[in-house]
């Protein structure tokens, strides 16, 4: 159901490299929230933990117009949080988006771009 791989960077610099991938690929990003933040706000401790809200309207638009609820689940997020020192990116595959909603290969096909995208933003380049 859900998708977590490694990142070999730390937690700000992995959403700076996922959001700035996103720009790059014509992707909005509707809202980047630091829950560690929020949660300090109220004297409570949390692990760096940083949601990204990101997406395409040109490919979730069809999806909330065929099935409106869809809009629970879309734009499409992202976590980067800190595992003991090991930081992870988490997201809901796209499979599991497509199944819950009853979506169709070419409703779904434009959410399946998360993975390629989260690969690409981890790559080291080694």
């Amino acid at each position: 159901m859900f998708t977590t791989k490694q990142s070999p960077w730390p937690v700000a610099e992995t959403v700076t490299r996922m959001t700035d991938l996103i720009a790059a690929r014509g992707m909005t990003v509707f809202a980047t929230i630091d829950q560690r933040a929020a949660a300090q706000t109220v004297g409570l401790e949390l692990r760096e933990t940083v949601l990204v809200l990101f997406g395409n309207p040109a490919g979730g638009t069809p999806v909330m117009d065929a099935v409106p609820l869809s809009a629970l689940d879309l734009p499409l997020k992202l976590v980067v949080w800190d595992d003991a020192g090991t930081t992870r990116v988490s997201y809901l595959t796209p499979a599991a988006l497509a199944e819950r909603y009853g979506l169709s290969e070419s409703l779904a096909a434009p959410l399946a771009g998360i993975d390629p995208l989260t690969d690409a933003a981890l790559a080291d380049g080694t």
